[in-house]
This record gives C-alpha cells, sequence and structure tokens, in this order.
C-alpha cells in the first residue's frame, strides 16, 4: 500500500533533476547546415493511467511540477450523468465514456497547439480500445509522441486505499467494477510505462519520474541523430 513516510531515493532523485536541468536549460542550441538554430519537433502526451485508488492524481502532479507541465485531471471532464453513476456505484458504459475521452484528446492537443512543450493527464484507460482513442491524436499531429504511465497494482491493494478516501465519488463498489473490465497493457502496446505502485508514494513517484526523464532523453538523442 502507497506510504507517504518514506523518502525518495536521493541519488536517482539528483541524476533525474540533472537531467531536467539539461532537458530544458541547454546552453546553446544545436545548429544546422544552414546556420539556424536546430528545434526538436516532438510533443509529448504523459497520460498516467491505472484503476481507482491507485494514485493517478498524486503521480501526475509530480511529474507536472517536476516536468513543468500543464496538468490536466481527467475526472474533472466527466459530464454530470458520469459522476452520478459513478456516486451511485453504477460503472460507466463505452458508450458513456467515449465522447468523455475525445475531450480528454482535444484537450492535451489544444494545449500544445497553444504553445505547451506537452501535457500531463489522468485517465482510466481500463481498455485498450479506451486508449486508442487517445492514440489518434498521433495520427492527426505526428509531432505528437502519446505515452502511458500504467500504475500497477492488486485489487486488495486499491480496495484498502479507496476504503480509506473521504468525499470523493469513487467508492469501494467501482473498484470492482473496474478490475471486471480491467486490460492490462499488453506487450505489443509498445507506448506504455509500467510502474509497481505497491512501494511507497516517494518510490511510486521517484520511480515514474524517472521513467518519464529516460524517455524524453532518448527521444533527444534520437532527434540529434536525424
Amino acid at each position: 500500500m502507497l506510504s507517504y513516510d518514506a523518502p525518495m531515493p536521493a541519488a536517482q532523485g539528483q541524476k533525474d533533476t540533472a537531467a531536467l536541468a539539461t532537458l530544458s536549460g541547454q546552453t546553446a542550441a544545436p545548429m544546422t547546415a544552414g546556420g539556424r538554430a536546430q528545434t526538436y519537433n516532438h510533443h509529448h502526451i504523459w497520460l498516467v493511467t491505472g484503476p481507482a485508488g491507485c494514485g493517478k492524481s498524486t503521480v501526475a502532479e509530480h511529474l507536472s511540477q517536476s516536468l513543468s507541465l500543464p496538468y490536466i485531471e481527467g475526472d474533472s471532464f466527466h459530464p454530470p450523468a458520469n459522476i452520478e453513476k459513478m456516486a451511485n456505484g453504477t460503472p460507466l458504459t463505452d458508450a458513456d465514456r467515449w465522447d468523455w475521452l475525445t475531450v480528454l484528446r482535444e484537450e492535451s492537443t489544444r494545449l500544445i497547439s497553444s504553445g505547451s512543450e506537452g501535457v500531463v493527464l489522468t485517465c482510466s484507460a481500463l481498455k485498450r480500445k479506451y486508449r486508442d482513442v487517445i492514440r489518434v491524436a498521433a495520427y492527426y499531429d505526428p509531432s505528437l509522441l502519446i505515452h502511458f504511465i500504467y500504475l500497477d497494482a492488486s485489487e486488495e491493494t486499491l480496495l484498502q486505499r479507496v476504503a480509506q478516501r473521504k468525499g470523493h465519488y469513487m467508492g469501494v463498489n467501482m473498484v470492482h467494477s473496474q478490475f471486471d473490465i480491467l486490460e492490462r497493457p499488453g506487450e505489443d502496446e509498445k507506448d506504455v510505462i509500467k510502474v509497481d505502485v505497491s512501494r511507497t508514494l516517494e518510490e511510486v513517484k521517484g520511480d515514474s519520474l524517472h521513467k518519464v526523464v529516460k524517455l524524453m532523453r532518448d527521444d533527444e538523442v534520437e532527434d540529434k541523430q536525424q
């Protein structure tokens, strides 16, 4: 179960902080053959996913602050009818989710079109076809790279966490219903990062950031080689 007490591993945290500084604070941009500063065209959408209680909001807020990217809280975009159903313990259907997923995709691309380097988004994305709705964004804009950060935990762990929540419309019954339809990302979904959330909160946040920074650095290196 996630704990708020354990410290983040210092050595790895320092390395990731240094890597972020390198990514965001280059002293001089590489030059093209024509003498112009070279720019890197990729923008990243980081979707923090998983069932209720896995820590999506906490991890997403940490990534948003660390990467200086806007944060979209997916639950806040649910229409009132969806929230009422979930508050009453009624599982959402595919039909309930389509418009919501489309709105999240469009809000993400809107922020990037407005000048953001990327966005961090929370969305349960329980089924592969839900994840595919978000992936469509890359077909419209080849500069977009979509990444899913799947927070993986057992149903028992998440039931314990949700039972301790106060004032949240997502109850214990919704954890059961989400696991009933959950399709864990397959090995062929190469845009998925899996993070084990049975550890302490600080370990989960640190591991998530470390994996995100590594992907960003790998993408930067690939861009420079092109």
